[in-house]
């Protein structure tokens, strides 16, 4: 009898999958908190969480010549990524707001920290029945 990781782990593999992404978009936020013009990028959680279910959607692009640069060689814009609403812009046009980011960030790191901690109690009782304990 095989055991199927999808079946076993839940959705928390693509949670944490999920979670590691967005704290990859708002720690580029906080970095470019000083950036003129810059604007905030976030995911939302649940949309991405429930396309990892099914197939993701990509748009395809045609090429009519061959001196065209194909669309994944540029690093294509993450159709999931979404433009922060701000409360209040800055003059320079930059609508990061550090301490929403900040804030954002901390809850999606406590987030990540939970779903680690799920896989984690799953993977030992799955070591735990493979040794029939």
């Amino acid at each position: 009898m095989s055991i199927s990781f999808a079946n076993a782990l839940g959705i928390h593999e693509s949670a944490l999958r999920v979670r590691g992404q967005r704290a990859s978009v708002l720690a580029n936020n906080l970095a470019n908190v000083d950036t003129p013009n810059y604007k905030a990028r976030d995911l939302d959680f649940k949309q991405v969480l429930a396309q990892k279910g099914g197939a993701t959607q990509r748009f395809a692009v045609q090429v009519t010549n061959e001196r065209h640069i194909p669309l994944g060689a540029m690093g294509a814009e993450d159709p999931n990524l979404l433009y922060r609403t701000p409360h209040q812009p800055s003059i320079d046009g930059n609508t990061v707001e550090d301490q929403i980011e900040h804030a954002e960030y901390m809850k999606n790191a406590l987030a990540f920290q939970a779903s680690f901690t799920f896989l984690n109690s799953k993977f030992k009782g799955l070591t735990s029945a493979i040794r029939g304990e």
